[in-house]
């Protein structure tokens, strides 16, 4: 950090260098990628869903 503040010009040619060398996804990749991760959100909240309203009516059962 404290390269940034001495010379900035040449950290913004250190930042352009690397992104050149990034490997980019393909846009194939891309959208698989961004699938799997809605997917696995999708089943994590149904997972908790789930899973709250079964000790809901499990507390419920117990308390009342």
């Amino acid at each position: 950090m404290e390269s940034m503040s001495k010379n900035p010009g040449k950290f913004l040619s250190d930042v352009t260098t690397e992104l050149k060398r990034v490997s980019w996804p393909t846009k194939k990749q891309l959208v698989r990628y961004t699938l799997t991760v809605i997917a696995t959100v999708a089943f994590v909240a149904i997972f908790f869903a789930v899973v709250d309203l079964g000790i809901t009516a499990l507390l419920d059962l117990i308390l009342g």
